[in-house]
């Protein structure tokens, strides 16, 4: 894989766990939140293990059917999708 793709998906990713755990925070206080609409766009976008990882290590977003179901098949299509390419 091409290196500029490996650092992409590795910000991406490291992104999106960052922002789970910042909006799980922001949750907990009753402050302004990250929306599920910049959190989806960066799974879909290859971030979607660090959204995976992020939900399961703060327990945020669990109770939400299609975060507990969707992120992890976008990390299943992503990997097929970087498998295909190879």
């Amino acid at each position: 894989m091409d290196l500029f793709i490996s650092v992409y998906l590795l910000v991406v990713n490291i992104l999106l766990y960052a922002w789970m755990g910042i909006d799980k925070q922001r949750a907990k206080a009753h402050e302004w939140r990250i929306s599920e609409r910049r959190l989806w766009i960066t799974a879909i976008i290859g971030g979607a293990l660090g959204g995976w990882l992020g939900m399961q290590m703060f327990r945020h977003k669990t109770k939400h059917n299609a975060f507990v179901f969707g992120f992890p098949c976008l990390v299943v299509m992503h990997v097929l999708l970087i498998l295909f390419f190879l």
